[in-house]
């Protein structure tokens, strides 16, 4: 599993001081965020902040910061649609195949993706690693349905309704 090795405490999932546990997701960009560009992202932003402090951690929290993000996205949408460089022709670089390397990385709405590619002399990939949203996110991930399996099942005695509750914790970070 990726972990912060930069933090120099190590790998722990112990839920009692876990170690070099970090999120990559919608919470994690909200809690690192000055502030966002749209006004009613922003406010919804700010409310956010009011009732859960910064940073905010509880998982289930993931869904209401990706509402922020979806309320930004639409607000943004409209900017652009309506920005007159929408539609301009020059808009792909020309390309020529050939050897090399590049690696890539994007925020997405399930973390951050890392994309690396080496491709041959024809340009076709000949090695490629990819580290997606859900793989930054499995040790606190794995630490969230620890969490809630604990606090819901008593002696070993669990029902469907209660694993669709621990459910829930994998469904916040991955929809």
């Amino acid at each position: 599993m990726p972990y912060a090795k930069s933090w120099d405490e190590g790998f722990d999932m112990s839920l009692a001081s876990p170690k070099g546990i970090y999120r990559a997701n919608t919470l994690a960009r909200i809690n690192v965020c000055d502030r966002i560009s749209t006004p009613k992202a922003q406010a919804a932003l700010e409310r956010f902040r009011e009732s859960f402090g910064r940073p905010a951690q509880q998982t289930l929290l993931y869904h209401y910061a990706r509402l922020i993000e979806l309320v930004y996205a639409c607000e943004r949408t409209i900017e652009l649609l309506e920005w007159e460089g929408i539609t301009d022709p020059r808009v792909r670089a020309r390309v020529k195949p050939g050897a090399g390397r590049g690696v890539g990385i994007v925020e997405a709405p399930r973390g951050t993706l890392i994309h690396d590619y080496t491709t041959d002399e024809n340009g076709c990939i000949v090695k490629a690693n990819l580290i997606v949203g859900t793989t930054h996110n499995i040790a606190p991930m794995n630490m969230s349905v620890k969490q809630a399996a604990t606090s819901l099942i008593v002696d070993g005695v669990y029902n469907e309704g209660l694993l669709n509750q621990v459910e829930m914790a994998v469904r916040a970070y991955d929809p």
